[in-house]
């Protein structure tokens, strides 16, 4: 029998370790199939029901009871492929429609099906952009997108790469600014180096303060410059702050300017805060992950005046053009060997400088990470795809559309504007009617200050759409409406007031 065996195992495969070797582990029919099958459900219950305004923008769960409905745990045994399928459905019916046209709760929503057709491709092909070998097409579509997103902001020459956020890119811009004044740090790190300060506006992305915590620079090395009403950087006080950190010994080394802030959508004056960088030989970083897609406004990009002045700029087309999460920019002025002298590691079994090809190619040493998706892609055949007059069109729409949502707001009683936006930010309060004939007192803010989390809640286990708020300066809750979506409407816009009236005109 034992002999049997030895002759039947022989035939049939190679035996390593109690481990048959020959032929693939994988049951390809049963995986294709599935594939197949998820795939139809995505086109139904994803795709071609992203503009149905009737469908419900999430299916609001607990997260104890979608726990239950989810069966999170992993077992030893693998499940059906029934079971899988009904995973897929659970999770997309129980996951937050981002793509519904009435999603206005962040910074980026709606579909964009160029950009998802890209999505799909890569992640089929799975490729990782680091090098030409491996990454051909990739790297090359990466290089025309930046040259293109380079030209937008008014460079003659620039150089760029993908980062996995906007966030990763002011950390790069940062950690670039310190490399230009002191390239020792790279290789002797912070002991020899003098304090450093950086100047950032009151109301700049959070993540202006963590980059400085994880370079080692310190939060409490941010200073952060007064705003005006509007949220804008007022060049006066960076100036008097960058003289003081001077007069204190320390060495200011970037300014970190906004062109499109997160609540307010405010622009910060890039050409005075430009004239101050010059005048102190400061690093000009702009974070224009939101407001960067105007530039292809020829309406708009006034709202940037002065940024081909800036050294680097981030810029997130996932936002404002829709061309899908994650889809971010850093751009760097001039110089197109800072990135790679600053960030390079020079493996030797990933950037071998003797292959049979140009290895300037090989661009992955730019980034700081290793593996990195080909994020340019999608915003390449959306480009492509529309032209640069069709993202024009994107930005003059949305920005219409806000426009035409203030008017409303100014019009309709128990609607107040916070402030006449200059970007597709639109905040205000709703003021019920119990509140409507209270005096603007300490009384009146403190119950206003509670209205928008109940209308939220409300709205959310409704499903009808989804609205931010927030408190922001002394300013008690409001809503913040962020128009994107391509496929948003004025029927859209009056829904929002009229669901707000509705949800809480009882409070």
């Amino acid at each position: 029998a034992g002999a049997c065996k030895q002759e039947m195992l022989q035939k049939s495969g190679v035996l390593v370790d109690g481990v048959i070797l020959n032929g693939p582990i994988m049951d390809s029919k049963a995986g294709q199939m599935l594939v197949e099958e998820a795939c139809e459900m995505i086109m139904e219950e994803v795709v071609r029901k992203a503009g149905d305004v009737t469908e419900k923008v999430c299916e609001w769960k607990a997260p104890e009871t979608l726990k239950q409905i989810l069966d999170l745990e992993m077992r030893d045994t693998g499940e059906s492929h029934q079971k899988l399928l009904q995973l897929c459905r659970d999770v997309i019916r129980y996951s937050v429609k981002t793509s519904h046209p009435r999603f206005f709760n962040q910074l980026y929503a709606g579909a964009d099906y160029y950009s998802l057709v890209a999505r799909f491709i890569t992640e089929a092909l799975n490729p990782s952009v680091y090098t030409y070998e491996v990454s051909p097409v990739f790297l090359l579509v990466e290089e025309a997108v930046i040259k293109k997103m380079v030209e937008c902001v008014g460079w003659e020459e620039g150089d760029g790469i993908f980062n996995p956020g906007g966030s990763v890119s002011n950390m790069c811009a940062m950690n670039l600014a310190r490399y230009r004044l002191f390239p020792e740090v790279k290789e002797k790190g912070l002991s020899g180096l003098p304090r450093l300060v950086l100047f950032a506006s009151e109301e700049c992305h959070y993540s202006v303060k963590k980059a400085a915590s994880f370079l080692g620079i310190g939060t409490e090395n941010v200073c952060f410059i007064r705003t005006d009403g509007r949220g804008k950087m007022m060049p006066e006080e960076l100036e008097r702050e960058v003289q003081r950190a001077r007069s204190e010994g320390s060495t200011p080394f970037l300014v970190c300017a906004t062109a499109g802030t997160t609540v307010l959508g405010a622009f910060d004056p890039l050409d005075e805060v430009a004239d101050i960088c010059a005048r102190h030989g400061l690093w000009l970083h702009v974070d224009a992950s939101w407001g960067g897609s105007a530039l292809v406004s020829r309406k708009h990009c006034r709202l940037l005046h002065g940024i081909h002045r800036a050294d680097s700029v981030a810029w997130n087309p996932h936002k404002m053009l829709s061309a899908g999460i994650q889809c971010c920019a850093l751009l760097v002025r001039g110089n197109p060997g800072l990135l790679k002298q600053c960030h390079s590691a020079e493996a030797a079994y990933l950037f071998q400088q003797d292959k049979f090809y140009d290895v300037s190619y090989d661009t992955g040493d730019k980034s700081i990470q290793c593996s990195r998706r080909p994020d340019a892609f999608k915003f390449w055949l959306m480009w492509k795809a529309l032209g640069t007059t069709g993202l024009e069109e994107r930005v003059n729409r949305a920005l219409a559309l806000a426009r035409y949502l203030v008017e409303e707001i100014k019009k309709r009683e128990g609607f107040r504007l916070l402030l006449e936006p200059e970007y597709a930010n639109v905040c205000f309060w709703y003021i019920p009617p119990s509140l409507r004939e209270m005096e603007d007192g300490p009384e009146f803010w403190q119950k206003l200050h509670q209205v928008a989390p109940v209308v939220k809640e409300r709205m959310m286990k409704k499903g009808s759409m989804m609205l931010g708020y927030q408190p922001h300066q002394g300013k008690v809750n409001f809503f913040r409406q962020v128009v994107i979506s391509p496929h948003v409407s004025r029927e859209d816009m009056d829904f929002v007031l009229d669901e707000i009236e509705l949800l809480g005109r009882d409070l």
